[in-house]
């Protein structure tokens, strides 16, 4: 069975995009073949075996063909390009979730009436329903909706394939139901509704979980407890799996190897029910199981597996697990091929694989080294399923998880008790709801450790190792898993517990990653920094040093783990001040990384709250985190330490236009003071706003560093550039980013005005130290610029930087004194003479560089390999 069901799952999953002429052909020679094999070799296994799999592949290849051709078939997808508004009827297929911005109910269903100036036509096709109205989140499946809206086109990839097209709700209705749910689904959300009002009184942690252990239920699960699972690897605990399913099985029939013989276990031998009966029940447990925790991928796989199971059991003919996998999978992709290309799927097939043939082998393998049968067992499913999911999972995640093992081997048990008590508190609440409260408190328990669990791996500095992304992450870990397996074989490592115990502690070392191991060994933070520009993606976060363990955070990037996992970097545990600079998603949905596990003192923003979800949430996790918020005003001053900053921009609402004319122009602009540096960070701003900055303070003085408006867009204003003057030009930009950022015309400009141009999307993580240097994290590796005369380049600079002098006026205008002219020598190597540099940085700035000690103090020296010249610095360098 095995052959054939990985035949009919591959020819499902390419003929889903193919020509059905294509299609046809192939079937057409694959029939042919497997007629001449049945014809010749009648009596031979090996052709008989081969002839069923040629016929299974061709009927993966016609469900496919027949289900991909459904999604184009109809008006929907040409009136899609349109972008056509239309009336339709639907019916719900899944439950209804929020999307990850919080302010938009996204559902799947099927279109069955499509209502036009041509008439009445009658669909099956699937759409993608997005409405306003959070109303539309009490939607149940098979419920029938007439809802009026916009087409659009579905974007290509994943789970959009099998979606014809989207529907974007007019207005924000709620729904209008033209007939309700089926009795079977009125009741699956009844008692799935019943565990959540018995989970109502737990933990945060507990009540958010413990429906997502038991029923897949994941509607109140925080976006930092999603994180955390996902960097450890449990996300499987949150999707309905066969693991759920085989402990209810259980239950009923004990375990699947003594479920045929007379000393069977479970409730169906204790009440005496015959095979017969025990597996009539164990399908209506079945099929109650897929409405419950309703047909995803996982549900399904489990299903499928148990029923065969059970037929099994109720002919009296006992079959193993592995040809009962592969007919399920068989089964399944014949009834629905779209699964033939889901991850979800995918994963819960490899690891149920990984269980019932390597989990085995690798338990008897440990339990010879003396390890105790129960815990062998554990060790070797945890470390089995992850070696077959890990390429997967690298695939989709770009990363390996490194507690992975650990973390499922410390939740396992706390998941297994957490189910049961779960399920029957969910059974009990339709009819004693205080009995469902009071197992919903003991199930809260085990959840709350798993939750545990699960934040306290994801906070380790380690839990992942960055690992290349797509198919080629995924041959590769591939390759590195099948040739470490058999090497490890081959040395006999388990009866080397010296090398055992070596290997575990470079294991635990690369996760805890100790500061000053890592500084030693990457480099990164260096020594004394004092600004540092995160790599988040297409967003800002930038930190400003403000002592031991304590940093300034202006703006949280567009996600939450990259900026945590850049502060736990930095080793910043406390922050006294999180500056938002505006609502946009890229500068604040990373807000949750940087208040996960630090004490924030306060949180300031534009007092300009547009856009107003994004907003909202800011106020919403604010709350929850007990942070006060408040706005920031033009010609605040605030000092910490030997840091210092003022707000410039923008002033109070109602006195400036620019300001007013977007979210981009209402960011708050800083002026920076921090170890004798001075730096202006300009948020998003437009070029009307930069032009309003520079007539609201024409004394701005020429600049260290400079956070690049808008991740560099071509969008600046030339003359507020050329009156600050950069020497360093920051722009935090995600790498191949859809607006074209940074802008050639605008890098150009910087380096025009003499400026280091350093990208977070090709540098890496920047850090800007005391000591007039730019350290940059690099992409893939750590490298170290400014220290040694490349990056910010400052050679030539014969006085220290002049701090900023600010003087004091009101609080709509600050006029700053411009520090005088720094001179700048620049020395030749060859004739030993110097002469003034012709720009802010020495021109002669080389491919190969190297610095080394020339006389009585430390020099920089930059020079072009056989090059007959070279340049000098004849100030003092603390690194060189």
């Amino acid at each position: 069975m095995i052959a054939p069901a990985i035949a009919a799952w591959l020819a499902a999953a390419l003929a889903l995009s193919a020509s059905p002429a294509a299609v046809a052909l192939a079937c057409t020679v694959a029939l042919s073949a497997a007629a001449v094999l049945a014809a010749r070799h009648r009596t031979t296994v090996t052709a008989a075996a081969l002839a069923a799999t040629l016929l299974c592949a061709c009927a993966g290849a016609t469900a496919g063909v027949l289900a991909g051709t459904a999604v184009h078939r109809g008006p929907l997808p040409q009136l899609a390009r349109r972008t056509a508004e239309v009336t339709l009827e639907a019916t719900v297929t899944d439950d209804p979730r929020t999307a990850r911005s919080g302010s938009t109910v996204v559902l799947e269903a099927e279109a069955t009436r499509l209502d036009g100036p041509a008439g009445t036509t009658a669909l099956r096709t699937p759409v993608l329903v997005m409405a306003g109205q959070r109303s539309w989140l009490g939607l149940l499946p098979s419920t029938r909706i007439r809802l009026h809206g916009r087409l659009a086109l579905p974007t290509l990839g994943g789970a959009a394939d099998r979606i014809a097209a989207v529907v974007r709700v007019s207005g924000r209705e709620p729904p209008h139901v033209i007939a309700p749910p089926t009795a079977l689904q009125r009741a699956a959300a009844r008692l799935r509704s019943g565990l959540r009002r018995a989970t109502d009184g737990l933990a945060p942690d507990a009540r958010a979980l413990l429906p997502g252990l038991v029923v897949g239920d994941t509607s109140r699960i925080p976006a930092d407890l999603d994180d955390a699972f996902r960097a450890t690897d449990l996300t499987h605990l949150l999707a309905v799996s066969g693991g759920n399913f085989t402990i209810l099985l259980a239950l009923l029939i004990g375990p699947s190897h003594l479920s045929a013989r007379a000393e069977r276990r479970g409730l169906a031998a204790r009440l005496g029910l015959p095979l017969r009966l025990t597996a009539l029940l164990g399908g209506a447990l079945s099929l109650g199981f897929v409405i419950v925790c309703r047909p995803d991928p996982s549900v399904l796989r489990a299903a499928a597996c148990g029923l065969i199971t059970l037929l099994a059991l109720g002919t009296g003919r006992r079959r193993s697990l592995l040809p009962a996998l592969a007919a399920a999978v068989l089964l399944l992709v014949l009834f629905d091929p779209w699964l033939a290309r889901s991850y979800g799927f995918l994963l819960s097939v490899l690891a149920t694989g990984a269980l019932l043939t390597l989990a085995p082998r690798w338990s008897e393998a440990l339990q010879r080294r003396g390890l105790r049968p129960r815990l062998a067992e554990a060790v070797a499913a945890a470390g089995a399923a992850q070696a077959v999911c890990g390429p997967v999972i690298a695939l989709l995640a770009a990363q390996v998880s490194l507690v992975a093992v650990p973390c499922n081997l410390l939740s396992e048990p706390a998941v297994a008790a957490a189910t049961v008590l779960g399920f029957a508190a969910m059974a009990a609440a339709p009819v004693a709801l205080p009995a469902a409260k009071c197992l919903a408190w003991l199930a809260g328990w085990p959840a709350g450790w798993t939750a545990v669990v699960a934040r306290t791996g994801a906070a380790l500095p380690g839990a992942a190792l960055p690992w290349p992304g797509g198919w080629t992450g995924c041959l590769l870990l591939a390759a590195v898993t099948a040739a470490a397996v058999p090497a490890a074989r081959r040395v006999r490592l388990l009866r080397r517990p010296w090398a055992c115990a070596g290997l575990a502690l470079l294991l635990l070392l690369a996760v805890v990653r100790p500061a000053p191991l890592t500084r030693a060994v990457t480099g990164w933070p260096p020594s004394g920094w004092r600004l540092a520009a995160c790599d988040v993606g297409q967003g800002d976060a930038l930190v400003l040093a403000a002592g031991d363990g304590a940093a300034v955070v202006v703006d949280a990037g567009p996600e939450p783990h990259a900026v945590d996992a850049c502060l736990r970097a930095l080793q910043v545990e406390r922050i006294p001040l999180l500056i938002l600079s505006h609502f946009h998603a890229d500068h604040v949905d990373g807000l949750p990384g940087v208040l996960h596990g630090r004490a924030v003192g306060m949180i300031e923003t534009t007092p300009f709250a547009r856009p107003p979800g994004r907003a909202a949430f800011v106020h919403r996790a604010a709350a929850r985190a007990g942070v006060p918020v408040t706005e920031g005003v033009a010609g605040e001053r605030r000092q910490l330490g030997d840091l210092s900053w003022e707000v410039l921009w923008p002033p109070p609402a109602g006195t400036s236009a620019a300001a007013e004319d977007g979210p981009n122009d209402a960011s708050l602009v800083l002026l920076v003071r921090t170890a004798g540096l001075t730096l202006l960070l300009l948020g998003d701003l437009e070029p009307p706003a930069q032009q309003a900055l520079s007539e609201a303070y024409p004394g701005l003085p020429p600049v260290d560093v400079l956070k690049v408006a808008h991740h560099g867009s071509a969008h600046q204003d030339a003359q507020l550039l050329r009156a600050l003057h950069p020497r360093l030009a920051l722009i935090s930009v995600g790498t191949h980013n859809r607006y074209g950022h940074p802008a050639a015309a605008t890098v150009a400009a910087l380096k025009e005005q003499g400026a280091t141009v350093l990208r977070t999307d090709t540098d890496g993580a920047v850090a800007v130290t005391g000591a007039a240097a730019a350290v940059t994290a690099g992409r893939g590796r750590r490298r170290r610029t400014g220290a040694r005369c490349t990056g910010c380049r400052a050679c030539g600079i014969t006085e220290p930087w002049i701090p900023l002098i600010l003087t004091p006026t009101s609080a709509a205008s600050t006029s700053l004194a411009r520090p005088p002219p720094m001179r700048r020598r620049c020395a030749s190597s060859t004739s030993g003479t110097s002469s003034p540099c012709r720009s802010r940085t020495c021109r002669s700035i080389w491919e190969r560089r190297s610095c080394w000690r020339a006389g009585p103090s430390w020099r920089r020296w930059c020079r072009q390999g056989a090059a007959a010249s070279a340049t000098s610095s004849t100030a003092p360098s603390p690194t060189c």
